[in-house]
């Protein structure tokens, strides 16, 4: 039996960690192992695999990244490109397949097992936006970077009497700003799941203000969108505003 390994999509701490767990148990049960190269691009064309070995995996639990590299190429955009990665696998006697990521990912295993070819899917995003699982790696360390980074900016904001507005990942979904923003004592959290309206926050501040709190934290998820800020988002992504230093270097 061999059974080949890849990770797709963004990086996220644990990936090598998963590598290394699915190799170790692989080798247990007698299987050989192999790696697959830079995501979904390693079985397109010619494709690129490797074999791992127990040194393979020695000594990559802390390590950051992933060993097998990663990309966001995705078959399914390429008419054929899943019939061309199962053909690929089944001609370099790779019997089954594990594949680690997100969304994109985990999209392209869901049609190889729809396809026939033997696929376990392993959730790794730190958006924590894929369904039917309790775990997805990644989102932990993620949310204790959005806690820390609160943490660091509640005693400059106190100081300075101001409204900090920290925007965290998510995509579409709101775990990281949910769960880190919780954790970090913000004082108010928008996410994507919940229409959010300017009047509301500015609102919320000023009745803070009226309480005596002079400064406040608002976390707002990457995907939310306020109807009332569209006219001011449109005009800043038109405009072509440079640094100064910018300018001068261009002129040099």
């Amino acid at each position: 039996m061999r059974i080949g390994i890849l990770t797709g999509g963004g990086d996220a701490p644990g990936l090598n960690a998963a590598i290394r767990g699915v190799a170790r148990r692989a080798f247990q049960r007698g299987f050989q192992v192999t790696g697959i190269k830079n995501g979904w691009a390693g079985v397109l064309g010619a494709g690129d695999l490797e074999e791992l070995t127990p040194a393979s995996v020695r000594g990559i639990l802390p390590l950051g990244g992933t060993i097998l590299g990663t990309s966001r190429t995705n078959p399914l955009k390429d008419p054929g490109g899943v019939e061309q990665a199962i053909t690929l696998l089944r001609a370099n006697q790779v019997d089954g397949l594990v594949a680690i990521g997100g969304d994109d990912t985990l999209s392209v295993a869901a049609a190889m097992s729809d396809g026939g070819y033997p696929v376990v899917g392993v959730p790794k995003t730190i958006d924590n936006d894929l369904s039917v699982t309790q775990f997805c790696i990644g989102f932990d360390t993620a949310v204790g970077v959005v806690v820390e980074a609160l943490d660091r900016l509640h005693t400059t904001a106190s100081a300075h009497h101001r409204v900090m507005v920290v925007e965290v990942m998510g995509r579409d979904t709101g775990w990281v700003a949910m769960v880190g923003g919780l954790a970090g004592g913000a004082d108010m959290i928008i996410i994507p799941e919940f229409e959010a309206k300017l009047d509301s926050v500015v609102a919320h501040l000023h009745r803070r203000r009226t309480e005596g709190k002079d400064f406040s934290i608002i976390v707002v998820a990457e995907g939310v969108q306020m109807r009332a800020l569209e006219p001011a988002m449109a005009v800043a992504a038109g405009s072509e505003k440079r640094d100064p230093a910018w300018r001068v270097a261009v002129a040099r």
